[in-house]
């Protein structure tokens, strides 16, 4: 009797296992539903990681051929001709007074656009695309200070900075207005 009773018990053992493998599986469909999402591109300034979401990038590319214009401000790196359209690349370090590494061919350009503007970004390097849930963003932290804030659209606990990319192409604050 007791081979019999070690033997079901083994047995119904392997169905808990079982059923419980399979909820386990499940878990992640039933979460990713249940919660929103959004994808983002993480990159890196200043040795912090930031993200912007992907529906207003449009690519990334190497920093090739960087022309500086004279008489604007710190934060617009320069320009870059993208097939024909001169783009704007701003650094954030400088327009965040997160601390400045220079420029280098290493560094990528990501490009954002919506239906009235393309503006590159400068990034000291790409981390990757990711889905994040929105629900792990908090609205900020107290390190955070400053300009940093009004681009932000959520940290999380790791310390990923999201920015609105939509507020930065639609800012008034980037437009260069300057009269020599």
């Amino acid at each position: 009797m007791n081979g019999q009773h070690s033997e079901h018990a083994v047995g119904a053992e392997q169905n808990l296992l079982k059923t419980r493998a399979k909820a386990l599986a499940r878990t992640p469909e039933q979460v990713r539903q249940s919660a929103e999402y959004i994808e983002v591109v993480e990159f890196t300034l200043a040795h912090e990681h930031y993200a912007v979401q992907t529906s207003l990038v449009s690519e990334v590319l190497n920093l090739k051929a960087l022309t500086s214009v004279p008489c604007t401000p710190a934060w617009l790196a320069g320009i870059i001709n993208l097939r024909g359209k001169i783009v704007a690349v701003l650094d954030l370090r400088k327009f965040f007074d997160l601390p400045d590494q220079g420029i280098t061919d290493t560094h990528k350009v990501i490009i954002l656009s919506d239906q009235e503007t393309e503006t590159g970004l400068l990034a000291d390097t790409i981390v990757g695309v990711h889905e994040l849930a929105k629900d792990e963003l908090s609205r900020g932290l107290p390190t955070l200070s400053g300009i940093r804030t009004d681009y932000l659209e959520g940290v999380r606990s790791d310390g990923l900075v999201v920015l609105a990319a939509e507020k930065i192409l639609g800012s008034e604050r980037l437009i260069v207005n300057e009269q020599v």
